[in-house]
């Protein structure tokens, strides 16, 4: 099946610019990364806080390596279980490559916690009395390529009259300052909530799970940008999916959440999109 969205043979790799008033250089990754250019699948899967990197400039934001590899820099295991679900539904993938503590791709810019100086209980010294032009610096090069992606693969969509249904991917710690979280899911939605609701009451049907509705976070134009901006906004069918780290810990553990969440989007696929 032709894809409908952004032809990978034109797209342009977004690339550190070694450049002395850069941030990014030659040797940082690329801002995103992109799995299944070619899905002909309508969903479209995000994953804001896939990556662990940080600007060679920054020098790891001052922060150890254990630090930089706990849920206090990225969500674990979500980017093993963004591509075993985008090769489960043939969907094209997008994830950020650096750390939520550079500055959050799924927080909007200026928000208090857009570029954090406290990560649960870890403070972050090297952001605190960011300078405008820094924090300007990590929105241009970091946070707008990764969106601008995002919204060239639906404006491309749009275009050829093919759906497209957003699918955020995110996890959350088992204890957060203490507090065991007893979800193993959680399904987030804002005012549009057709996809979320539907993907809930499918999820819930197994008894053995721990579904959260907006649950273990809530979605606001306060807190979130991704699926606010690139669903909301937009008026397409859309998901924010939670799951508890603990349980994308083995290889195993990732591919199950990945068909289990598969047969759900499938399931509902037809009742918000059409064919």
């Amino acid at each position: 099946m032709p894809s409908c969205g952004v032809d990978p043979g034109h797209e342009k790799a977004v690339l550190p610019r070694p450049l002395p008033d850069t941030l990014l250089g030659a040797d940082d990754p690329a801002v995103f990364q992109i799995e299944r250019a070619r899905g002909g699948s309508p969903f479209v899967l995000t994953c804001d806080h896939a990556g662990r990197a940080i600007p060679r400039r920054l020098a790891g934001l001052g922060l150890t390596e254990h630090d930089l590899s706990t849920h206090v820099a990225w969500d674990l295991g979500v980017a093993d279980l963004g591509r075993r679900l985008s090769a489960r539904l043939d969907a094209l993938l997008i994830m950020q490559s650096y750390s939520r503590l550079v500055i959050d791709a799924n927080r909007p810019p200026g928000a208090p916690d857009s570029i954090p100086t406290l990560s649960e209980r870890t403070r972050i010294a090297a952001n605190e009395g960011l300078s405008s032009r820094d924090a300007r610096q990590r929105f241009d090069e970091v946070f707008q390529p990764y969106h601008q992606r995002i919204d060239d693969e639906l404006d491309a969509r749009s275009a050829r009259a093919c759906p497209s249904v957003l699918v955020g991917l995110h996890s959350f710690t088992p204890v957060y300052l203490g507090e065991p979280r007893r979800w193993h899911a959680g399904v987030l939605y804002g005012r549009d909530p057709r996809l979320g609701r539907l993907v809930l009451e499918r999820l819930r049907r197994d008894a053995a799970l721990v579904v959260g509705d907006n649950e273990p976070y809530a979605v606001s134009d306060a807190t979130d940008y991704t699926i606010t901006v690139h669903g909301e906004q937009r008026g397409i069918p859309h998901v924010e999916l939670e799951l508890r780290q603990d349980l994308l810990a083995r290889e195993s553990d990732v591919r199950g959440w990945a068909e289990r969440l598969g047969d759900v989007l499938e399931a509902v696929l037809p009742q918000v999109s059409p064919a």
